[in-house]
């Protein structure tokens, strides 16, 4: 073995994260879009490629966790979808925005029309993951294991000889986005993995903690999540300090005084010399 594999190999066994590049220190935030810019960009999308944008900005999905989800994924009662075999070979949960649940459906019922006429037509098989086709050869043809986002066409698999669907190929939607972004006019290096930029960062400012953030973003180190925090523009770990509630502005130079937020009144305190022993008794 190589001696540059060997120390390779030596430091993986002693701390497996020291092979994982860290987020260079001064490196630019991640871009994201402000929530009116969001709208925008939604609005000048159509068909498929909206409701996949909605689903990237509306759950944080990846380009690919979108593409890929299947009909068992979508738990629309419980409001969430599982992200089967994310990144880092993981299946987090995420939520999905009752906003999304009509277009959802009506989506899934087109989607079940086609999986019917398939079938008729002697096709309506897709890919299953890792060894599950020959565990469960039948499941490849059942419903849940469809794609939300199928592809137009059907091929042949040179190796079974099923005439199978893929899932719409991301492409379609990142062409999509590329083109409402442009059309929306604005000037910021933006692709559809800003709506998951975008997703964390208006979390946070609603108010929602890091540890929930991450695990709906499925981040496995909590310093992946905390770079949003440096977004917000709000100090070390996106801290806001108490005088911003009580302070309306900043310090004056000239007077040295502040402006102070009239939520209550304060207490009218009298100018007595301070004492630090109590008052005796007589």
């Amino acid at each position: 073995m190589l001696p540059a594999f060997a120390h390779l190999e030596r430091t993986a066994a002693a701390d497996p994260c020291t092979l994982v590049r860290e987020r260079p220190v001064g490196a630019a935030p991640p871009p994201r879009l402000t929530r009116p810019e969001v709208r925008t960009v939604l609005d000048g999308l159509a068909g498929a490629p909206k409701l996949m944008a909605c689903l990237l900005y509306g759950s944080g999905l990846r380009v690919l966790e979108c593409a890929r989800l299947r009909v068992k994924d979508i738990d629309s009662e419980g409001h969430q979808i599982v992200v089967r075999a994310g990144k880092g070979d993981k299946d987090p949960v995420t939520l999905l925005p009752g906003a999304l649940a009509d277009p959802l459906r009506r989506q899934l019922a087109r989607v079940h029309d086609l999986h019917g006429q398939d079938v008729r037509h002697g096709a309506g098989w897709v890919e299953l993951p890792h060894a599950l086709a020959r565990k469960y050869p039948r499941a490849a043809r059942e419903w849940p294991w469809q794609w939300v986002f199928p592809a137009t066409r059907i091929y042949t698999d040179r190796a079974t000889g099923e005439r199978r669907r893929h899932h719409l190929h991301e492409s379609v939607l990142q062409r999509a986005v590329h083109d409402a972004i442009r059309a929306a006019g604005i000037a910021k290096q933006a692709s559809c993995h800003t709506f998951r930029h975008s997703f964390a960062t208006h979390l946070l400012e609603d108010g929602y903690d890091v540890r929930t953030l991450q695990e709906l973003l499925g981040h496995r180190d909590l310093r992946t999540t905390m770079v949003y925090t440096h977004v917000l523009g709000r100090g070390p770990g996106g801290v806001r300090s108490p005088a911003d509630r009580i302070l309306r502005s900043p310090i004056d130079p000239a007077t040295d005084s502040v402006a102070i937020a009239a939520d209550r009144e304060l207490p009218n305190y009298t100018a007595s010399a301070r004492k630090l022993t109590p008052p005796r008794r007589e």
